[in-house]
């Protein structure tokens, strides 16, 4: 396996820590690193075929949140990665609401970060668990138990919120459609799937739905639907 990996930080210390990690990725890696956006901009410009980005959410010549905005909206299919000190519930709601597939603590064992990395790499998404819970906890505020799968849910660690986020992923729906079934962004349903996934241990839709039917989240019906639009 061979991956391109973009490195942005404006620590030259965190790269060379960083470069070292990313290695254990692939048995070939090629890393371009850079300590400013808008030399990143350029060399994506010069050779945009690369597997993924990690950016630091604040540079002296980037405008942290925006500047993400626009590389994601210039390089929409560029796997995007935040690696910041932050741990500020509003950056990550805003990060992944732009379209990253993730955000990883720079505080994170090197473990965690490959762990995480690999986890982009295959299509998923991931949020450091503590923080995930920090975002989620405000996401869910308010809400209560009403019924017995709610209740159920609960004891595994799901709010009714991502309940029904999973009820709908039971139903086959994409992440776009939940967002706008649910009014939210898409951004925002990204981060419910992680925290399920967390909840349930799996790493893929198709384990989330088959664990919430075993544990009796979601029914026979919802699955079966499921089942369908995988077939379709």
């Amino acid at each position: 396996m061979k991956i391109k990996v973009l490195l942005v930080d404006d620590h030259a210390l965190f790269r060379d820590g960083m470069r070292y990690v990313l290695q254990q990725l692939a048995d070939e890696v090629e890393i371009i690193d850079t300590g400013n956006f808008t030399e990143a901009l350029k060399l994506i410009n010069e050779s945009p075929n690369f597997d993924l980005a990690l950016l630091d959410l604040n540079m002296p010549d980037s405008d942290g949140v925006p500047s993400l905005q626009l590389f994601h909206q210039r390089f929409p299919d560029i796997p995007l990665v935040v690696v910041s000190g932050s741990d500020q519930r509003d950056d990550i709601e805003n990060v992944m609401n732009l379209g990253a597939m993730g955000f990883i603590s720079k505080m994170s064992p090197s473990k965690v970060m490959l762990s995480a990395l690999r986890m982009v790499l295959e299509g998923g998404v991931y949020v450091p668990p503590q923080l995930l819970q920090q975002a989620v906890s405000r996401l869910d505020m308010g809400m209560s138990l009403t019924d017995k799968r709610s209740q159920r849910a609960s004891k595994y660690g799901l709010t009714p919120r991502q309940l029904e986020v999973l009820q709908l992923i039971g139903n086959g729906l994409s992440n776009k459609d939940i967002s706008n079934k649910l009014n939210l962004a898409e951004g925002t349903v990204k981060i419910h799937v992680a925290a399920i996934y967390q909840a349930l241990h799996v790493g893929t839709r198709v384990d989330a739905v088959v664990a919430a039917r075993r544990f009796g989240f979601i029914g026979a019906d919802d699955a079966s639907d499921f089942a369908k639009t995988r077939e379709a």
